[in-house]
């Protein structure tokens, strides 16, 4: 066996342990050498360039005990790895399942070559990994209201101070438009970092955010609970008290916690709310029901500290219906009858994701079927 050449070929940008798996089984088949694509091929392909040079991508591979030789492919297109088939003289091609196409296989007739599919199958106790998955988590997160919603608006938390919890969350997928994930606020961190993640304090990032996205002179102030959600890890409680900015911030970015809530959070689509719609066209700003909103929050943060989904489940639908009393264009009658027959007889309790629209979010510890799985960043 070890007589044997095996060529494979790839991008190889993001190195992970999903491709240091792959070598190590591929290596079992023979020597083994590897084709990288240039970066005018990748953007031939792609339309973008990698992360990575085809220098620094060539020497990450080389360094993998389980390659013989890693070099740039010297073809392009989706064969880019021909030329140098016919050079290299493999006895076998490898390739994962995802990487699996026609033109590869009749490729690999041509040279009498004996063509081998592999299973994506991580190493023992890792997770799989993929590198569109992986390059998909290096982008900016969006951000989850879970409970108390409104109280980082002045006009709210100056009647009664209260609590907002909100967590990070990995795009995993890409959320719609006004349905309250803060896409918004995600563009303007987009226009200022790009697509990924800053590095440094995430709360002074948060800060530099709110100021961008509200100039002086903003008719409407975007909430600081979208910044601080978008750019703080983990999950987060912001206490409220008549100011734009929280005066205090408490967080949990343990392990267990945060898959715990993601596992029992579930997100179920509604209709994006309408362009124009004005959610605070009618106030009715009692003091009881401003406390109301600011305690769910409270029981909300208490209900993830004890994992206890039913405390949970109840923080969300209290916030949702003091929504309903304090602004009632929030919650239009269409959503508040789904939620009525459908969510809060059913479940420990729900809230949506806008006002008006967007996403219901349901508390379960058990799976519906059609739901979004989110993951919070920690």
């Amino acid at each position: 066996m070890k007589g044997k050449k095996v060529l494979v070929s790839g991008c190889y940008d993001l190195i992970h342990s999903g491709h240091i798996a792959f070598f190590k089984t591929a290596a079992q088949y023979g020597r083994l050498y590897v084709a990288v694509g240039t970066d005018a091929n990748l953007i031939l392909l792609k339309g973008k360039a990698p992360y990575f040079s085809q220098e620094e991508r060539v020497y990450m591979v080389n360094s993998i005990r389980f390659v013989e030789e890693a070099f740039l492919a010297s073809g392009s297109g989706i064969l880019d790895f021909e030329p140098d088939m016919e050079r290299i003289k493999p006895d076998v091609f490898i390739v994962n399942s995802d990487g699996h196409t026609e033109e590869k296989e009749k490729l690999c007739k041509k040279y009498n070559v004996e063509y081998k599919v592999l299973e994506r199958i991580p190493e023992e106790r890792l997770p799989a990994r993929a590198s569109s998955t992986t390059k998909k988590e290096l982008q900016f997160p969006y951000r989850i209201c879970i409970a108390g919603g409104w109280m980082d608006q002045p006009w709210v938390s100056e009647i009664y101070p209260g609590s907002v919890v909100v967590a990070q969350l990995w795009p995993t997928i890409e959320f719609n438009d006004r349905s309250g994930m803060a896409t918004s606020s995600r563009k303007f961190a987009i226009a200022i970092w790009g697509n990924q993640y800053p590095k440094g304090d995430p709360i002074q990032k948060a800060k530099l955010l709110f100021g961008a996205e509200n100039p002086p002179g903003s008719k409407y102030i975007s909430g600081s609970q979208d910044h601080i959600g978008l750019l703080a890890p983990g999950i987060n409680r912001l206490l409220y008290n008549g100011n734009f900015w929280p005066e205090q911030i408490d967080s949990i970015i343990d392990k267990e916690t945060c898959e715990w809530l993601s596992k029992v959070l579930h997100l179920i689509p509604l209709e994006p709310r309408p362009i124009g719609y004005d959610p605070i066209q009618n106030k009715n700003l009692k003091k009881e029901f401003v406390k109301e909103l600011g305690d769910a929050g409270e029981q909300c943060w208490q209900s993830i500290n004890k994992k206890d989904v039913v405390g949970l489940g109840s923080s969300m639908t209290k916030s949702f219906l003091s929504w309903k009393k304090m602004l009632p264009n929030v919650v239009p009658d269409y959503v508040m009858k789904e939620m009525e027959t459908i969510y809060f007889p059913n479940y420990p309790g729900a809230i949506t994701s806008g006002s008006g629209g967007g996403y219901v979010v349901v508390a379960s510890e058990k799976e519906i079927t059609g739901a979004i799985k989110i993951k919070i960043r920690y």
